[in-house]
């Protein structure tokens, strides 16, 4: 692989700018292989909690004619199950970053701990989900709260803490900069934007949730803008997610501010080479342009 496509982001080496987003192929040691086997500079798990949640009934995933909609509701096993997950992938050879949420700072502090004890290389603080009742979006939307929950998670764990935000906001970039000065060494940016979709023949809500989350191409010139605030706004690194699938789009995130990218959605319609197809295609153009590294296009739209 290209010398170009390598980037740094808090200390976690990756050999490409790309990372598998948390809730997609996330929940097993498995299939986390599976992602950085098919070209993944690193990977996200799913979110995990303290204590094993079931999640919503079905229907929880719906396929909108813009991306997916989803109220699964953060069904898991529990952080301590799944450190044995944590282990398994350790040997996967990219970086693993394990995506955890809580109820209170306390429960998000335990679970990073857990994650932390059995190998995750870094956590991502999922304060964004938006369809989890006193987690996530409710979280994310206070800067007061983040802060607090950024601020007790590093105390107690040693390795590198991103912080993924919800688009669900007044102001994302007032969030990231409390997230940022409060010791936060990435802001991934962003969640699934807050939705819904009715059938018009039954009359009723698909999702058995009612309200779920929209990811895919419908998503991302929120994304796109939402990295762009983010990067003027913070000193650390800014993690683009939302409607990638294409080199392009990739590129996009990285002109807006974004260092790395995260695949989700993209994978449901494309399959996993969507990796290789990503980072063959950023190489290219790193290379027609003449440049010798992803960052020397971060941030670059910001001149004008």
């Amino acid at each position: 692989m290209s010398s170009r496509l390598a980037i740094e982001i808090a200390g976690l080496k990756l050999a490409n700018p790309t990372m598998l987003a948390s809730g997609i192929l996330g929940m097993s040691g498995l299939t986390l292989k599976r992602a950085a086997d098919a070209g993944a500079g690193a990977v996200v798990t799913k979110s995990v909690g303290l204590e094993p949640r079931e999640g919503y009934s079905n229907p929880t995933v719906v396929q909108a004619e813009c991306g997916l909609l989803n109220a699964v509701g953060l069904p898991n096993p529990g952080i301590h199950y799944f450190s044995e997950e944590i282990r398994e992938a350790k040997e996967l050879g990219v970086p693993i970053i394990v995506s955890v949420y809580g109820f209170s700072s306390e429960e998000f502090t335990k679970a990073a701990r857990v994650a932390v004890e059995a190998g995750a290389d870094a956590i991502e603080l999922n304060v964004s989900c938006p369809h989890v009742e006193k987690t996530g979006a409710e979280i994310g939307q206070s800067s007061l709260l983040v802060a607090e929950i950024v601020k007790k998670v590093k105390g107690r764990v040693d390795k590198p803490v991103f912080v993924k935000l919800t688009p669900n906001v007044a102001d994302i970039a007032k969030v990231a900069k409390a997230a940022a000065e409060s010791g936060a060494d990435a802001i991934t940016a962003i969640n699934t934007v807050r939705a819904m979709t009715i059938d018009v023949e039954t009359t009723r809500p698909i999702l058995a949730n009612k309200i779920g989350g929209l990811s895919g191409a419908a998503i991302k010139p929120i994304a796109v803008r939402c990295v762009y605030e983010v990067y003027r706004e913070v000193d650390v690194p800014v993690i683009g997610c939302g409607g990638i699938s294409t080199w392009r789009d990739a590129v996009e995130f990285m002109l807006a501010g974004a260092s790395a990218v995260q695949i989700g959605t993209a994978i449901a319609f494309n399959g996993l080479d969507v990796f290789k197809s990503v980072t063959k295609g950023v190489d290219a153009y790193l290379k027609k342009r003449g440049f010798r590294s992803v960052e020397e296009i971060v941030g670059l739209s910001h001149r004008y």
